[in-house]
Formats: C-alpha cells, sequence, structure tokens
C-alpha cells in the first residue's frame, strides 16, 4: 500500500521545542485541504503535549523561499464547484487550524522567511511571537480575486487594530516587514542571514522562563482581552497569581531568585540546529 504524501513535519527536540514546518515550497506552502486536515492533527497532539508540560514552545515555520503563499489554485479551483454547505464545511476546518494554533496553551513563535499571503497572515498572527526577514511580505489579498480574509480576519484585526485592518483587508496592499513591525504584525526584523539565529535567540527567552507560569499567563491574557475590567477578571487576576505563588514553580521560582541560581526549569544551553531529518518525526 503507498505511503500518503505529507506536507508538514512535526518535529520534538530535547529542550522541549516543537518545530511545526510547511514542506511544500514548489508551491511556496500553498495551503489546501490536505494540508490543513495534517496541521489540525498536528494541533490536537500538540495541545495535549503542551498541556502536559511535554512541549515548551512551538516554532512554526516552512522550508523554501516563502512563507505561505495562502490558498492553493488547484484547492481553489475545486471549491468553485463546492456548494453553499460544502463551502462552510471547507471554512470551517480552517476556520479550526486557526482557533487551534491561536489557543495552544505554550507560547508560539513564527519564522517568516519570505512572502505570507492570504491564510499565511493568519498563522502569523495566531502566534505569540513573530520573527521576520526583512525579505518578509505580508499581503491581505482576497478582496483581489472578490473575496474576504473572513476566517482570519478575528487574529489579523486584533494584531494591527481595526483601523489598519481596514485598511490592508480593503486595499490588499503588500506589507514589507519594516511596515509589519510598525503595525505590530511582526515583533522582530532581521536580516535573512541572521533570522535562525534570532529565532534561536528568541526561544532561549522563552525558555528561561516558568512553563507553568507562561501557560497560566497565556490563559490569563485571553480572559483579560475578553473582559478587561470586569469584577470577574478582576478576581480571576488574583486566583492566578495567587495559585502561581503557592505552586511547586512559583516557590522555585523565587527561591532560585533570592539565592541567585538558575530555577530548576531552565536547563544549560542546547544546540540551536533545528532537529535532523534523522530524528523522529511525524
Amino acid at each position: 500500500m503507498a505511503t500518503q504524501e505529507t506536507f508538514s513535519r512535526l518535529e520534538l527536540d530535547e529542550r522541549g521545542v516543537a518545530w511545526l514546518t510547511l514542506e511544500r515550497p514548489e508551491v511556496h506552502n500553498a495551503f489546501d485541504d490536505h494540508l490543513i486536515a495534517e496541521l489540525n492533527a498536528h494541533l490536537e497532539r500538540l495541545h495535549a503535549a503542551a498541556a502536559s508540560g511535554e512541549v515548551r514552545v512551538v516554532v512554526l515555520g516552512s522550508e523554501g523561499k516563502s512563507f505561505s503563499a495562502g490558498a492553493d489554485l488547484n484547492w481553489m479551483k475545486r471549491m468553485v464547484e463546492y456548494d453553499l454547505d460544502g463551502n462552510l464545511a471547507d471554512s470551517r476546518k480552517l476556520s479550526a487550524l486557526m482557533h487551534g494554533l491561536d489557543t495552544l496553551p505554550c507560547p508560539t513563535l513564527c519564522r517568516v522567511q519570505g512572502a505570507a499571503f492570504g491564510g499565511a497572515v493568519g498563522l502569523a498572527a495566531c502566534c505569540d511571537i513573530v520573527v521576520a526577514s526583512e525579505k518578509a511580505r505580508f499581503c491581505l489579498s482576497e478582496v483581489k480575486i472578490g473575496l474576504s480574509p473572513a476566517v482570519i480576519s478575528p487574529y489579523v484585526q486584533r494584531a494591527i487594530g481595526s483601523r489598519q485592518m481596514r485598511r490592508y483587508a480593503l486595499s490588499a496592499e503588500v506589507m514589507d516587514a519594516p511596515t509589519a513591525l510598525a503595525l505590530g504584525l511582526a515583533h522582530q526584523v532581521v536580516a535573512p542571514e541572521a533570522l535562525d539565529d534570532a529565532v534561536s535567540a528568541m526561544l532561549e527567552t522563552l525558555l528561561a522562563g516558568s512553563p507553568q507560569a507562561q501557560r497560566a499567563t497565556k490563559a490569563l491574557l485571553a480572559e483579560v482581552a475578553r473582559a478587561p475590567d470586569s469584577d470577574a477578571t478582576r478576581e480571576h487576576t488574583c486566583t492566578v497569581i495567587s495559585e502561581l505563588r503557592v505552586s511547586d514553580e512559583g516557590q522555585e521560582g523565587l527561591a532560585s531568585f533570592f539565592e541567585k541560581r538558575r530555577p530548576a526549569w531552565t536547563q544549560p544551553s542546547a544546540p540551536h540546529d533545528r532537529p535532523s531529518d534523522a530524528e523522529p518525526r511525524s
């Protein structure tokens, strides 16, 4: 029986860093229903692994010169033949992908080396931190072909604000890397040859934090965004910090600070290279 072709890979290194990589460079990592299904399956595994502490950080990236061109042309041709119900089912799978990435319990880091168009802008916006090459380009291109950045709009608008979203969603202008940085879509822009070092440096920064505190903080920030000044939210913030203070990691973090030593969850610096193809993958 022939092995089914895959378009992405998921690798876990010894530090608890999961590398989720798009592998369709021949079509600029455009996504179709097959890739979306793969990524949803990966994210289901990552949710469980991050909640248990097995995965500490997820890095989303891709092979080739482009991050992702958005929707695959052949997939779009097939969608033309779908009725309304078929299009709804298809859109819900993409929505599940964005929601799954956005709600991962652990920190997420997006590596953008080139063009990120259409739905790929949503992938970046769903990640906590975006490190981009100076060659990166972002574009909400949907209106140029009679569509809308509908499914990704909650995440992109949250990243760049409603005023800027109106401009770029309606104009379909290409944002260069400095513009993406100024708008808040990217957090750091570096020379192409410095991209992997910048990703590695950010990983080291994230791995220095308490895994439990990072999970709690990410969940807390989502709650605060929903109701920033409600009585329930204020009480929730008090509960979170109180529970962390009396937890094992909270006690260890405070003790290590006062004793001027590394906390137990940190490890000596490991090689910054991404896992090799010889390592287990799924």
